[in-house]
């Protein structure tokens, strides 16, 4: 019988290594991860700063790619917003597009995994369109939101699936993570719903809509306390995933925190409560990409075992 290490270090020599193009495609999925939850930010300073109608046409602003005379915080926000979402398109596009030329070479969940964001960008581009012609209709401000996370969510898992050498999962259960995500995913939703109505801002100044609010903090409370157990779970069941834990909880605190200093505030300073939206997405992306994130060992030859 061979030692441990001696089974580690096998072990460690036969696990595959993410092939160039799959570690490509891996960082473009990343970086998309990234401009989307930037995205979901400049969209919380849109609604914020009341810049969702600054351009008053769609795609265009003001008839023009790139408005000159007109610009100003307010069209800049919107004009930015606008632009960050053809960039995240454009990249969406490339991923699926390599995705299915060498379909062969990756793994058979990507092709399908990445036509489903194209899709789903598809109909965040007609939600964009309908959330200026209509006005800013409190139902599709929100439908806008939650399709941005859902992008999110779904470009961070393949970020972990592309990225992370080994299959499995991190945590006992396989749905947990998920449960977990669905319920910051839905608490977000509610937040959308109280702040495309300004709800919270009607409560604190004359006492209307403060369902909404309460709606939102017993929401809160439950996100968090799922998100917290997770994270305690995980540094029960596997230690070696402290660090994630350890940003959960920690993205869940700040959360609770800056939506108290939000309301305290009398929702006056706009930088807290886009730091609240950035916050959610950050959030949901950690536990979108724990889904896919691996650590179960790879097999150990027999010879390896018995020699």
């Amino acid at each position: 019988m061979i030692s441990t290490t001696h089974l580690r270090s096998v072990a460690s020599a036969s696990a595959p290594s993410a092939s160039p193009l799959r570690r490509r495609l891996g960082l473009l999925s990343a970086h998309l991860v990234v401009a989307l939850i930037a995205l979901v930010g400049v969209g919380g300073a849109t609604r914020v700063m009341e810049a969702g109608l600054a351009c008053p046409d769609w795609p265009l602003c003001y008839g023009s790619l790139l408005p000159g005379r007109q610009m100003n915080l307010q069209v800049f926000l919107e004009w930015f917003h606008r632009l960050d979402a053809f960039v995240v398109g454009v990249g969406l596009l490339v991923l699926a597009g390599v995705s299915c030329w060498r379909r062969r070479a990756l793994p058979p969940w990507l092709p399908g995994l990445s036509i489903a964001a194209v899709l789903l960008v598809a109909v965040q581009g007609v939600l964009g369109a309908l959330t200026v012609t209509l006005l800013l209709p409190f139902p599709v401000v929100t439908a806008h939101l939650l399709t941005a996370l859902l992008l999110v969510a779904l470009l961070s898992v393949c970020t972990q699936g592309l990225l992370a050498e080994a299959p499995g999962l991190t945590v006992p259960w396989p749905w947990l993570p998920g449960l977990v995500a669905a319920a910051v995913v839905l608490q977000c939703a509610l937040g959308g719903l109280m702040a495309s109505q300004w709800a919270a801002g009607l409560c604190l100044r004359a006492g209307d809509g403060c369902g909404w609010l309460l709606a939102h903090r017993l929401g809160a409370r439950a996100a968090a306390l799922l998100v917290l157990a997770l994270a305690g779970l995980l540094v029960w069941r596997r230690p070696q995933q402290r660090a994630w834990a350890a940003l959960m909880a920690a993205l869940v605190l700040a959360q609770v925190a800056l939506g108290v200093i939000s309301l305290r505030l009398s929702l006056a300073v706009p930088a807290v409560t886009i730091a609240h939206q950035l916050g959610a997405a950050l959030l949901v992306a950690v536990l979108a990409g724990l889904m896919a994130r691996g650590d179960r060992p790879p097999t150990v030859p027999s010879q390896a075992i018995h020699g």
